[in-house]
């Protein structure tokens, strides 16, 4: 009689035969969502432009995980880590554009035309390059997909001190609509989610004050829901919308905020 071991680290398979790229794997959200999506049986492209967080994260499952390095604004990366999933798993059914950048909490004035350029080539040119390259895939495959979007709480509750990271979060939300009506009769999904920040590395680069107890106990004093994103919070509903569970939503913006946009 013949027993198979199971893998400890795939805890069911709502994602089985299924195959992603997360942008941005190598860390916070990005991290989250690849082992989340692994759990679930699916093959993850672990993409991030450091090697060493990619290279850690894409470990946590061998076998159905690969690490590809990638600036996501960059076309011919794009092109790369498309030719690499296909050339390794065969298709593409789930892409989270998770990488992001932003510039430090500060008066508009005060912000260059690098900090402007480097934040939309990174948050919104990204999504471009990956509906030119993605999008096309998931068609000729015909069995549709599942695009999503990272925004953040900024694109619907913009505040000063972060006005170019927020207009560029906000062109997010706007193209995930716009998307989603233009190729939903092709079956392929595109939702946008909005978190609150998480974490501490990015705490004083968003609200723009030092990262210390007193500070976060003032900030996630007008959170109703009492605390910043945990990652797994964003992981857990990108699992959902990657899922066939979700097979009907699209166009969608969910804030993933513990209320503070009310």
């Amino acid at each position: 009689m013949t027993t198979t071991t199971r893998d400890p680290k795939v805890l069911s398979s709502r994602l089985a035969n299924k195959v992603a790229i997360v942008t941005g794997g190598g860390s916070g959200f990005g991290e989250a969502i690849s082992k989340r999506f692994a759990e679930e049986g699916c093959k993850v492209i672990v993409a991030d432009l450091d090697p060493v967080g990619g290279e850690r994260v894409a470990t946590y499952h061998e076998h159905s995980m690969h690490f590809v390095k990638m600036n996501v604004a960059l076309e011919e990366d794009w092109e790369a880590v498309v030719e690499n999933t296909l050339g390794r798993w065969g298709r593409i059914d789930v892409v989270v554009n998770n990488a992001g950048t932003s510039y430090k909490n500060k008066p508009t004035a005060e912000v260059t035309e690098d900090e402007f350029d480097k934040v939309f080539a990174v948050n919104v040119k990204s999504i471009f390059q990956s509906v030119r390259h993605v999008i096309p895939n998931m068609i000729n495959q015909g069995e549709g997909g599942s695009i999503i979007n990272i925004a953040s709480i900024g694109a619907t509750r913009p505040r000063p001190g972060l006005v170019w990271y927020n207009a560029s979060k906000a062109a997010v939300t706007n193209a995930t609509k716009g998307l989603a009506s233009e190729y939903g009769e092709k079956q392929i999904r595109i939702n946008s989610i909005c978190p609150l920040l998480s974490g501490t590395g990015l705490f004083e680069t968003f609200v723009g004050v030092p990262y210390t107890p007193e500070n976060v106990k003032q900030f996630i004093g007008a959170v109703p829901l009492g605390r910043l994103t945990d990652p797994a919070d964003i992981a857990n509903y990108c699992l959902f919308l990657a899922s066939d569970e979700a097979k009907f939503i699209t166009g969608t913006c969910l804030e993933i905020d513990g209320g503070k946009g009310i």
